[in-house]
């Protein structure tokens, strides 16, 4: 999710200059690093976090001013498209950059394959495999989820009776962000892990000729 420019792949065969394969695969190895720590690292995971709670902060303040009509709060009427606007202002942000890192991934994805398929250095690569770090990544999304699926079907179940209108449906959106949020890195998690799998898998590369 960071908004610095991502390494660029490597040159074609006719264009590289590394003067020998040490070379070759120390810029490989660095590369690599970078990727991998901007594709899963802990940053990644609590700035997640962060978006949600922005997106949520962003739905309450939305919700806002029609709980103070439903209470009929005469300060609704001036104060409700103030705060009906401050929720739009952190809402969308939060949404948008969302959106982004999950198509950044894509790209921090075929980097990845492209920089791997360079050469093989498999002491350096297994450390990409990270699965102390997938595993936090996948048990914090399903906490995240889980909870939020609990305060979209479990809580309303437990509220009183009469719950206002503007109560249920804040407590529907927040569950939803927490739940989107949550499988979001679930997925990445597992997507992580399936192209774990294939990175430990033997593999022939054809190591090309430095010039």
């Amino acid at each position: 999710m960071s908004a610095a420019a991502l390494p660029p792949p490597p040159p074609p065969p006719h264009l590289r200059t590394w003067p020998d394969r040490a070379a070759l695969l120390a810029e490989r190895d660095r590369t690599l690093t970078e990727l991998h720590l901007r594709s899963l690292g802990v940053h990644r995971v609590l700035l997640l976090w962060l978006l949600a709670l922005a997106a949520i902060i962003g739905w309450a303040l939305l919700v806002l001013p029609v709980q103070l009509l439903e209470e009929r709060d005469p300060t609704g009427f001036l104060l409700g498209p103030l705060f009906a606007l401050l929720g739009v202002a952190s809402l969308t942000p939060a949404v948008v950059t969302v959106a982004l890192a999950v198509r950044r991934d894509g790209e921090l994805r075929r980097l990845l394959d492209i920089w791997l398929a360079l050469d093989s250095r498999p002491e350096s690569d297994a450390r990409l495999r990270a699965p102390g770090l997938s595993l936090f990544w996948l048990l914090s999304s399903l906490v995240l989820a889980a909870t939020g699926l609990w305060t979209v079907f479990a809580a309303p179940l437990t509220a009183p009776v009469r719950t206002p209108c503007a109560d249920t449906v804040l407590t529907t959106g927040v569950g939803t962000i927490l739940w989107l949020a949550g499988l979001i890195g679930v997925v990445k998690a597992v997507r992580h892990y399936r192209w774990a799998l294939r990175l430990a898998r033997p593999r022939h590369r054809a190591r090309p000729r430095p010039h």
